[in-house]
Formats: structure tokens, sequence, C-alpha cells
């Protein structure tokens, strides 16, 4: 996440902005940067999409997509965040591949359009014409860059020269970069598996006569959705490896958990509560957060105080209020101030 943050905030255009990035990107990826600097701008709204979609499918929960360097000075990483580390990634793969395939399809960059493979008649009868959106040019982008720290780690040989803990250490190196990638797949799937066509009609007075279709790609808030949905299923796993111990893979730690597809996300160990600040699993806690009194829910005030009770307080906010449309065209709005209670955690 703290890397997603660093390129999120970049200096996108400035010269050295490969080298700025040198100690938050992978060797190949400062490489690929300096090579193909006019895809970095897609890089960085992707990543900032990214954190903005976390803050929203997280907003009330315990841990709500926020870094401890962002109040207290200290990185945090998706890796040190068990199973929010699923979310983390696929969110962040799916951020880059989703903004590089909209600029392709907005004529944005000089390497790529839209897709046109997608082209003649359908079995469904309409036509297809317009832009479709090439998802397949920016999920292999996103592939390419995003996946390659993972892969670095993912192809490492253990050093046969490493006490117990060491060795244990690089292993479950291994491990969690193979788990890293699987979820940044899954990301990727869930935006090619949710891809839709969209028509316009052509006809007298609409009638329809003619259809003309492009594939498109739902909006980011729904890939949001759905990752938000897979997080919640997600299947806890278990390295495993061949008896040759050539092939390292990831298997359901219980044999009653049905087998993970590759859009399904995974994770090798299971969060700590969040409750109270820890900066080893980046936790900030919730002591001040504000909380749902009515709520049974996640974001109610006993399940996200963790128990310890809640204060409240009344307060005055100003609203917009009494609008009214002046022709033409603008909306004119009184301010009324309103009070209302306010719960936060203790």
């Amino acid at each position: 996440l703290s890397r997603s943050s660093a390129v999120a905030s970049a200096a996108i255009g400035t010269p050295s902005i490969c080298d700025q990035l040198v100690e938050t990107l992978d060797t190949k990826q400062v490489q690929f940067c300096k090579k193909h600097p006019g895809f970095m701008m897609s890089v960085q709204t992707g990543a900032s999409r990214a954190i903005d979609e976390c803050k929203f499918q997280f907003r009330t929960r315990r841990w709500n997509c926020s870094t401890l360097d962002e109040t207290a000075g200290a990185a945090t990483s998706g890796r040190q965040l068990p199973t929010i580390a699923a979310f983390v990634h696929a969110i962040s793969a799916a951020g880059v591949a989703h903004a590089l395939t909209r600029a392709c399809s907005a004529g944005e960059l000089d390497d790529c359009g839209c897709d046109r493979t997608v082209r003649g008649a359908s079995p469904e009868g309409f036509q297809w014409a317009g832009c479709s959106d090439n998802v397949h040019f920016g999920t292999s982008f996103s592939r390419t860059f995003v996946d390659a720290r993972e892969h670095r780690f993912s192809k490492r040989k253990p050093k046969a020269n490493l006490n117990g803990t060491a060795a244990a250490q690089q292993q479950m190196q291994i491990w969690r970069a193979l788990m890293n990638l699987h979820n940044n797949e899954a990301g990727r799937k869930i935006i090619e598996k949710s891809m839709r066509i969209e028509c316009k009609c052509h006809g007298v007075s609409g009638s329809c006569e003619l259809r003309t279709c492009w594939k498109a790609m739902p909006s980011f808030r729904e890939i949001g959705e759905q990752l938000k949905e897979k997080f919640d299923s997600a299947t806890e796993v278990e390295p495993r490896t061949s008896h040759s111990g050539s092939r390292r893979h990831l298997v359901p730690r219980s044999p009653t958990y049905k087998p993970h597809t590759d859009a399904d996300l995974v994770y090798l160990d299971r969060s700590p509560d969040y409750c109270e600040y820890d900066s080893k699993t980046g936790s900030l806690g919730t002591h001040g957060r504000p909380c749902n009194k009515t709520s049974k829910a996640i974001d109610g005030c006993d399940l996200l105080c963790c128990n310890r009770g809640y204060k409240s307080h009344r307060e005055r906010r100003a609203e917009r209020c009494m609008c009214k449309f002046h022709w033409c065209c603008s909306v004119h709005c009184k301010t009324c101030l309103r009070e209302v209670e306010v719960h936060t955690c203790m």
C-alpha cells in the first residue's frame, strides 16, 4: 500500500520521476519507467484510484485502508497486513489495468488504442463498431509492470547456508510473492470477466433498425465492489511443493474449503483484529473513529469500538438547503445549520 501511495503522490511528468521512485519500485519497474515514460501517468492514476477505492470499500471496517506512514511516518506495505494484503494487491493491479485501458480508449497514449479485433457482425444481429476497450493491452501492461517485484521474489532459490530462522523467513518471502501474484491476477481477471456490451440504436425516430455495439469496462467502483465481495470470501491457503521440488503452489488450508479459482482472493495468514495501534501490523486502532450507534454491523459502535465503549456529543453542521433552479442554468442554495449527534470510539 505504501508503494501505491508513493507512486500516486509522485511528481509524474518530471524528467527524474523514475529516479525519484527508485526506492519504491523494483529495478525492472524503474527500467520500464524510463523506457515508457508516457505510461507512468496512467500508472499514477491507477494507483491513486486504487487507494481511494480501498478507503471507500473499507470505510466502515476496523482497518479502513489507512497506513501508518500517513500519520506516524512509519512505512507500511501490503506484505505486513496478512488478510488485507489480498485486497490491496488485487485492487492495485486492477487500478493500473483499468486506468491504462481507459487511457488507450481515450487516445491519450501513442502505443495503444481501441480494441480493433472486435469487428464485423455479431451472431446476435448487431454490428460491432465504436471503440471497444482494449482490456487485453491494459491487463498485459499491469502484468508486466505491477508483477515485476513479486516475480523476482517468487523465482528465488533458497540459500543453503542460512540458519533455521533465516531460511524460514526467506521461504515465507517466496510464498508471499506467489500469494501476491495470484491476487494481482485475480484483480485483473475481475476486469476481464466484467466486460459488457454497450450499444447505440440507429434508425428513424430511434427505431433501432440498426444497432452498433462495443465492449466496455465497468466503472472502477463496480470493480472495487466485486473485489470487496471476493475479499469477504477469500480462501486461507498453505504452501505446497511438488515431490521433485520444482513446482510451488498454494492449496486450501482445509480440505473442507472449496478450491479457489484464478479470480478468487487467497491469504496465508489471518489478520489481527486492528482494535489497537500496532506498527508491526499496520494497525492504527479504532480509538476516535466515528461509529453508528444504531447499527449491528461492523460499523456499529459495539463492533467497531471493540467493546471499549463510545462517547457522544452534538455538533452543528452547515449544509446546503432550499435549493432552487434558475433559468438558465444555475442552482442557488441557502446554507442551513443542522445539529447532529456524533458517536466516536473510546
